[in-house]
């Protein structure tokens, strides 16, 4: 089984432009994401998957393995595949250039799901970590998902889900972590369907994949770190590398 990580890396971040090359701590966050993920020794290969010269003149500087996109991209989903369609894999695990605290743990239990399905019925798998601060799972920039008693994902959205009508229900809330990893051809897929409701209401490229019956195992792991999405999420990044 041949696995590799790619890191799509945009430039123009909404939220926070130009994000991926800000310091954290002597290095870009691109440039930390990069070696974290070649530090886990899990893949035959670590790619870095950008639109940008500024991301890929970065990654070179650093002998590390980069490609240009070809084409514009709404989602990393989209880049990754565009750049795996020509390449001979099984497994591919889609590591966000933002999260720069990647560790070893949880891509293993990503790439064991796979390992423990023999029958192939799983199509790509994600990572989530247990929430209990009520203003994040009331947050529209955390992401939540809701599972079935297998683990597998039913949905994910910004709202807050399942709606606690009962106070006295044992409700667990999951944050999903932008960390996937996918059979080559459920990626390929992805990036021939077009975009259905859903994904255009919620601005989350992983429901396409429910949407149109792809199975989402979900892994839980409970290493929080920090995903860089505002200024102050680089500012707590910082003081955590420390």
């Amino acid at each position: 089984m041949k696995i590799i990580a790619m890191i799509p890396a945009r430039y123009s971040a909404s939220r926070f432009p130009g994000k991926l090359m800000q310091d954290l701590n002597g290095k870009p966050v691109i440039t930390r994401t990069y070696e974290a993920t070649v530090n886990t020794n899990l893949f035959d290969d670590v790619l870095v998957v950008t639109d940008s010269q500024i991301i890929y003149d970065e990654i070179k500087h650093i002998d590390g393995n980069v490609m240009m996109s070809k084409k514009e991209h709404q989602c990393g989903s989209d880049r990754i595949a565009e750049a795996v369609e020509d390449l001979d894999v099984d497994i591919v695990v889609n590591v966000q250039g933002d999260e720069p605290f990647t560790e070893v743990d949880s891509l293993k239990k990503l790439i064991n799901v796979f390992k423990n399905d023999p029958n192939k019925e799983i199509d790509l798998a994600s990572l989530m970590v247990r929430i209990k601060d009520k203003e994040e799972i009331k947050n529209p920039n955390t992401v939540k998902v809701v599972l079935d008693k297998n683990n597998l994902a039913l949905y994910f959205s910004r709202s807050p889900i399942p709606y606690l009508r009962d106070e006295n229900v044992n409700v667990k809330y999951y944050k999903h972590k932008g960390v996937y990893a996918f059979r080559k051809q459920a990626l390929l897929d992805f990036y021939h369907f077009p975009m259905l409701t859903l994904e255009a209401s919620e601005k989350l490229e992983q429901l396409r994949y429910l949407e149109y019956g792809k199975k989402i195992k979900m892994v839980e792991t409970n290493v929080q770190g920090v995903e860089i999405d505002t200024p102050e999420d680089l500012e707590r990044a910082k003081k955590l590398w420390k």
